[in-house]
């Protein structure tokens, strides 16, 4: 009964793995880029430049700004630049603006105040969306996203029982030795980070546990969720205009308030609400990279016009404060530089252990067929799917970035296009894996990737004229660690063409040897 357990954990371990496994290696890879959203919108937005951070004095010169270009409007948003983010954005409702829900937004040197034109590009933000929407309508794409967060703590369920001695060869790796060595590494990167991959597993379904499970919510609020979430995070309905003219408060001594209240505090973003009015009120969030957890705590009311303070947001209960803090690890927003790329690395092995996966499940049927050369139409097929979603995926993230940079930076739906080509690049994988065999295919393509990142600091430089020397001289580390990065993918993807393209020395008494190999990853047929 125990080994017939084990062996339908096995099944479960390799089906689901298969079917979702293509999916899966998207969200991960997507997500794992995500870690450095900030950073891949600063580089996708080369005209923005860092300097020197001085909160207040970011504040006066967004609040000129807006008193100059947006003195009628009913609300104001300001985000004040980052460590990771140099902008100093500024944005405001507009029932007349074609821009996303009614806003108007700008980007502001840091500095002097002025407007940055920007190229239009929605950088970082992309693969953190799609991430979790794969870029499909609303909710669709969250529904999804969701169910394949459980087919993978599933798969890591599975995983634990069906290797019984997972542990015990974590410190065996035997290189060379064909499915034997895909085996190995698999459950050598699947121990090393198997608490940070069930913790991201299992904080997605938490995420999204008000859309999977609503009816507590649908009961208690009689279906109106805008009054939960409202309760939830603290937000409070801002006060309508009165029609009386009143200065707006000075918002930089508001900073000063704030220190006061919680020394050091970093400031993420201000909401000002019928500024210029006699009812203005400006609400200060505390920045999330200060706390692990989102802390609705963490922001402050004050009168618009006196500077007083009004309120401070609801302190939360144990059960909120667990629940922010599972999704706060989640995020990583809290982590610094050094911890954000532990986050990175962690991701990147998540996505390996999926496509090592991929690759064995198709590597120990391979054997079965190996003498006629001929793969059946079936297995054919998930050699391709495997190249488009690895290999293929890659080069539409390359292609995402090469379009940044080559695209006209005043082009009609410029964003849009950048995207196009994304899915583009992705969608061309399948296509030349169908016309060339498997390895050849995978050669190939990577090949082509090794190109694409290698190139990436270069055409960097040649286009924008901010090259790695130029990066580093300012300081500007966001840039130059995306290069930098970009060169590093390119070099290891040139590895991996290598092995693919060197001509194998497959001999025919080592077949047996691999099918034994194979049979330890317990699957069943």
């Amino acid at each position: 009964m125990k080994e017939g357990f084990r062996q339908a954990m096995a099944w479960l371990h390799t089906w689901t793995g298969l079917l979702f496994g293509w999916l899966l290696f998207a969200i991960f890879l997507t997500g794992t880029l995500s870690y450095f959203k900030d950073e891949i919108t600063h580089w996708s937005q080369p005209e923005v430049q860092r300097h020197q951070l001085d909160p207040a004095a970011s504040l006066g010169l967004a609040q000129r700004y807006l008193q100059s270009n947006a003195a009628t409007a009913g609300s104001w948003f300001i985000r004040l630049p980052s460590d990771r983010e140099p902008a100093l954005s500024v944005s405001w409702r507009d029932p007349n603006a074609t821009g996303r829900r009614g806003f108007i937004s700008h980007e502001l040197d840091a500095r002097s105040g002025e407007r940055v034109e920007v190229r239009d590009s929605r950088g970082g933000d992309f693969f953190y969306r799609f991430h979790f929407q794969l870029q499909m309508p609303h909710p669709w794409g969250r529904w999804l996203a969701t169910f394949c967060a459980l087919i993978m703590l599933l798969g890591l369920v599975t995983g634990i029982i069906t290797h019984k001695k997972i542990f015990k060869e974590f410190f065996t790796f035997r290189p060379g030795k064909g499915q034997r060595s895909w085996l190995d590494g698999h459950n050598a990167i699947g121990v090393l980070v198997l608490p940070f991959h069930l913790m991201i597993s299992y904080s997605s379904l938490l995420l999204f546990m008000y859309m999977v499970m609503p009816a507590s919510i649908m009961a208690a609020y009689k279906g109106d969720s805008d009054t939960y979430f409202s309760e939830l995070f603290g937000r409070d309905e801002a006060p309508k205009a009165a029609g009386v003219a009143a200065p707006l408060t000075d918002l930089p001594a508001l900073y000063a308030k704030v220190q006061t209240i919680v020394p050091g505090a970093r400031i993420g973003y201000l909401q000002i609400a019928n500024p210029g009015d006699s009812n203005a009120q400006v609400t200060v969030t505390q920045a999330a990279a200060d706390h692990v957890a989102y802390q609705r705590s963490a922001n402050w009311t004050f009168d618009g016009v006196s500077g007083a303070l009004l309120s401070q947001g609801e302190p939360e209960s144990a059960a909120m404060m667990t629940s922010f803090t599972i999704a706060g690890l989640h995020m990583g927003n809290f982590a610094g530089p050094w911890l954000r790329w532990l986050y990175f690395v962690f991701g990147v092995a998540g996505t390996a252990v999926i496509g090592t996966g991929l690759v064995m499940w198709l590597g120990k049927r391979q054997l079965k067929h190996a003498k006629s050369g001929r793969l059946p139409f079936e297995l054919r097929l998930v050699e391709v799917l495997n190249i488009a979603s690895m290999s293929g995926l890659l080069l539409g993230v390359a292609g995402f970035f090469w379009a940044n940079r080559l695209l006209p930076i005043g082009m009609p739906g410029r964003a849009d296009w950048e995207i196009n080509m994304f899915f583009l690049a992705w969608a061309l994988s399948p296509l030349h894996a169908l016309l060339r065999p498997g390895r050849k295919a995978w050669g190939e393509q990577l090949a082509l990737g090794a190109l694409a990142f290698a190139g990436l600091p270069l055409l960097n430089a040649l286009v924008t004229g901010h090259g790695l020397d130029q990066s580093i001289a300012r300081g500007d580390w966001a840039m130059a660690g995306f290069d930098l990065t970009a060169l590093g993918t390119g070099l290891f993807l040139a590895w991996a063409a290598g092995k693919m393209l060197r001509t194998p020395n497959v001999q025919a008494k080592r077949a047996p040897r691999a099918a034994k190999a194979a049979s330890t990853t317990a699957e069943v047929n």
